[in-house]
């Protein structure tokens, strides 16, 4: 699960997915910046002002960089100063204050403190539904950041619900082979595939593989990555042939990519 973005002051709150599937947040920044309400910071006198704004955008962006590094004990105390500070100057149910929230869910996540993130991914979302309605594309990432966290715990009865509502979102807010819904049927799929459904993970990978290969093309790596996922699930359902050909074409794909055969996730 990916952080919620750095900058969640000035087109707050940018959303962000994250490692597991290529970054949802630039695929979708263009088609919900504009929908979110702008922070005026010169609006924030007071205590600050516009100053204390940009302080805690400061620390959440420096806080954001230590996490990305695997330096979580010094990121936690700045996320947690930067969600102090929002929440004084803006209140306690602004996006701002959600955006950083997941931020710091985040990296609880990462730290396999789940009960934490859980929590922290909840009130996030449950202050994007207030603030911005319950069909908001930032609440939809919000959703599948927290039926990660579940899936983490073995939640999939909890996380399958998340998933489809925030698929159902995207799909209604956004063009029907956008990228932005290929990491939701990649996940849904995944978690069909784990629970042995396989004939409902099925067209979702095909789906997923489709949009990738039409917004990416053909010889990207995570087109290479998607291919693996199909070809497990047809391991799985005695498919060895069909298996066998699309790891030959995923091979070729990371190959080209990166001189070798390793998976997206160990792609720089």
């Amino acid at each position: 699960m990916a952080a919620f973005a750095s900058a969640v002051l000035e087109d707050m709150p940018a959303l962000s997915s994250g490692r597991q599937f290529g970054s949802l947040h630039i695929q979708l920044q263009a088609g919900i910046d504009e929908r979110y309400p702008r922070l005026d910071l010169a609006a924030l006198n007071g205590d600050g002002g516009a100053a204390g704004a940009t302080e805690a955008r400061q620390l959440n962006d420096l806080a954001l960089l230590y996490q990305n590094q695997g330096r979580y004990a010094d990121a936690e105390p700045l996320y947690q100063r930067s969600l102090a500070m929002l929440q004084k100057m803006l209140g306690p149910n602004h996006p701002a204050v959600a955006a950083t929230l997941g931020n710091l869910a985040a990296l609880y996540e990462e730290e396999g403190r789940y009960a934490e993130a859980e929590g922290l991914c909840q009130r996030s979302v449950e202050i994007l539904e207030r603030a911005l309605g319950p069909d908001h594309m930032a609440v939809a990432v919000g959703l599948r950041n927290l039926a990660l966290v579940y899936e983490h715990q073995s939640r999939d009865s909890d996380a399958e619900p998340l998933y489809r509502r925030a698929l159902g979102i995207l799909e209604q807010n956004l063009p029907p082979e956008h990228f932005g819904t290929a990491s939701i049927l990649n996940n849904l799929a995944r978690l069909y595939y784990r629970r042995a459904r396989y004939t409902e993970a099925e067209p979702l990978y095909l789906r997923s593989l489709a949009i990738l290969e039409k917004t990416l093309g053909s010889d990207h790596p995570a087109v290479a990555e998607s291919l693996r996922n199909i070809a497990d699930l047809y391991r799985a359902e005695g498919r060895a042939g069909e298996a066998e050909a699309l790891d030959q074409r995923s091979v070729v794909i990371r190959r080209a990519a990166h001189g070798s055969s390793k998976t997206c996730n160990d792609c720089p």
